[in-house]
This record gives structure tokens, C-alpha cells and sequence, in this order.
């Protein structure tokens, strides 16, 4: 009887709570604004001959390291975030390896590399969930090949300097050390300038949160061309679809439309911040778009509160670390006051029943 492989087997599926996602959708740090003009425009222009070839993939490589600074043999696009983790998995990881991350965090970097049939090594976040140096740098071993690092953090939102990520890729030269970007745009900060210099050093980007691309599923992954070729050799030559490779160099090139939508972004952050503040909330600082909030034993009945006032957010109560939190997406400025807007109201009739209070 054919069966799986026993490291899949014992993995815990990820299903997104996608279904019946009607309102304004705060739940998966998406733009509340959708893609530049230029990306629809260029959309339209898609014929038939264009759809039934197969996409290619380099000439678009070459335009994005032009944006990046890089090298053409330095860029690999991938079907999202997602897959350069995948692909990263799949191109160091052995069964019984080791991968180091820091909890809690992005979920699919354990499970590729569970699927890999690696270990994983979790290393609890320090206080107010900074990045623990010393706990992971003790944690290296012989064994570790691969350290996942999301800056920003999802879902805290904190960021790390990237000193001490270069400390962690030093301190494991045979490890792959993946910086994972994804909220670089609301940070502004970034390790990229440093992977020519450091040869086990990866960085991520996508273009499904700033960009407003999340549909057509398209990302990076950078590194060091003799490791980048390596990572190419187990990814499809056709990974990312015709669609998303048409309009990325529109995106590319509406620089001054993602820069407005960051600027509403970080705006509206800091409204968000300073309301949570004064309807007292504990939350998080947050460098990325969105804000973890500490809400308490009424957590599920807050999230369901607002899904009646048409807002969606996410639970985040089992993450580690992270017992009745909730993570509020940050979009424009209009849908900042809006959420503000039901957040009073939410804050206030769960109050009556003291459970907002962590």
C-alpha cells in the first residue's frame, strides 16, 4: 500500500482561514488598496499567444536585480515567499539536519523543513519578543543547516539590526541563513548589501504585501550566485506564471504609487499604536503592517465582534508566546480610522464584561 513518507505524515497541514473572508479584510497583512494602475493596464494587454507559451522567467530575473542592485545570477523568482523557503529546504536540508527558528514566527518555515524530515531547534523570542542572540548563536551545531529569520517578525512585528543577524551567519558558515524580507518596504531596513560578503547568507522579498500582488504569487530570493545556481537547480524553470511576470516591471516601475501606499501604511500605523495606547491595550511596536495586540480571555469574542462590524483580523492565541493576541492589519489611512472607529466600539462593550484586560 503506497504511504507517505513518515516526515509528512507527521506534519500539521497549514489551512489559512481563508473562507468567507467578506469585509475589510485586516487578516492577512494583504494592501487594503490592491495593485498600481499600471499593473491592471498591463494586465488587459495579456493575449492568447501569451497564455499559451510557457513563461520565461529570466529576462524579468534581470530586470529585478537591476531594481535590487545585484547581479542576474545573484536573483531567482519564485511563486511567492513560500517557495524560496521550499526551495531552500529542499536544496540544503537532510533528514536529521537541523534548522534553527526563533518562536513565534512565520509558520512554513518548520513545515518545509519538517517535510525535509529536519529537526527543528525553536528558540523562544526574549522579552517583549526581542531576538535572542545568545540563546541561538548557543543553539548552532554541527547538525544546523538552515536558520529562517522573518524581518519584520510575523506576527509580532518587531525587527532585528542586522549586525546580529550577520553574527548568526558567521557563526554557521554551513548553515543557510535565510533573511526573510517580506515587510521590508513598512521597515526601510535590510541585510540585502551584505550578501555578496557573506556566501551563506539568503534574503526574501515579495511583492504580495507593499506591491498588492498577493494573487499573482511572486517573490525573490537572493543570495551568493554559486548558491543561487544551486537553489535553481531544484526549482521549475517555469515556477512563476506568465501573468505575474507580464506586470512585474509595471510595479517595478510605479515606485511613487507602492511609496504612497507605505507612507498610508506608517501613518496609520502609528494612529493604530497611539489608539491601542489610550484605550489601554497592550501591544507591540510593530515595523511591518500590521500591530500584535494583547486582548485577553475575550479574544475570540473581540474577533467575532468586529467580524459583525465587517472588519476581519486575526487570532494569533496559539502562537507561542502569543495567549489571546490578536494581529490587526494596517492599511490606508481610511481603513485605519475605520478599524479605529470599531475598535472603540468593540473595546467598550467588551469592557462591560471585563475581559478586554489581558
Amino acid at each position: 500500500m503506497l504511504e507517505a513518507r513518515a516526515a509528512v505524515k507527521s506534519l500539521h497541514a497549514y489551512r489559512p482561514p481563508l473562507a468567507g473572508r467578506k469585509g475589510l479584510r485586516l487578516d492577512f497583512n494583504e494592501s487594503t488598496i490592491g495593485c498600481s494602475p499600471r499593473v491592471l493596464a498591463r494586465l488587459r494587454l495579456l493575449d492568447a499567444e501569451t497564455l499559451a507559451r510557457y513563461p520565461e522567467r529570466e529576462p524579468v530575473e534581470h530586470k529585478v536585480a537591476t531594481f535590487l542592485g545585484l547581479d542576474p545570477a545573484q536573483v531567482l523568482l519564485t511563486n511567492g515567499v513560500d517557495e524560496a523557503i521550499h526551495l531552500l529546504c529542499a536544496t540544503y536540508l537532510d533528514p536529521g539536519d537541523e534548522a534553527i527558528i526563533v518562536v513565534p514566527t512565520f509558520a512554513m518555515y518548520a513545515l518545509f523543513a519538517q517535510a525535509e524530515g529536519a529537526r527543528m531547534v525553536q528558540v523562544p523570542a526574549g522579552e517583549n519578543f526581542s531576538f535572542p542572540l545568545e540563546e541561538v548563536l548557543s543553539r548552532i551545531s554541527p547538525r544546523t543547516r538552515l536558520i529562517a529569520v522573518a524581518n519584520p517578525n510575523n506576527p509580532t512585528g518587531t525587527a532585528v539590526a542586522c549586525d546580529l543577524l550577520l553574527q548568526v551567519a558567521q557563526a554557521a558558515p554551513h548553515a543557510a541563513v535565510l533573511v526573510d524580507e517580506a515587510y521590508f518596504e513598512f521597515h526601510g531596513e535590510t541585510i540585502l548589501d551584505h550578501i555578496s560578503r557573506q556566501a551563506n547568507l539568503f534574503v526574501a522579498r515579495t511583492f504580495s504585501k507593499a506591491y498588492g500582488l498577493a494573487g499573482l504569487r511572486i517573490g525573490i530570493l537572493a543570495g551568493v550566485a554559486e548558491q543561487i545556481e544551486m537553489v535553481r537547480r531544484v526549482a521549475s524553470p517555469y515556477n512563476v506564471n506568465a501573468a505575474a511576470l507580464a506586470v512585474l516591471p509595471e510595479a517595478l516601475g510605479d515606485q511613487a504609487y507602492v511609496q504612497h501606499y507605505v507612507a498610508e501604511v506608517q501613518r496609520g500605523r502609528a494612529m493604530l499604536e497611539q489608539e491601542l495606547g489610550t484605550l489601554g491595550l497592550r501591544y507591540w511596536p510593530s515595523r511591518a503592517n500590521f500591530v500584535l495586540v494583547r486582548i485577553g480571555r475575550a479574544h475570540a469574542e473581540f474577533i467575532q465582534a468586529l467580524r459583525a462590524r465587517g472588519i476581519l483580523v486575526r487570532d494569533r492565541n496559539t502562537d507561542p508566546g502569543c495567549e489571546g493576541c490578536v494581529r490587526l492589519t494596517v492599511g490606508s489611512q481610511e481603513h485605519t480610522r475605520t478599524l479605529i472607529a470599531a475598535l472603540r466600539e468593540v473595546v467598550a462593550q467588551l469592557k462591560v464584561h471585563h475581559e478586554v484586560k489581558a
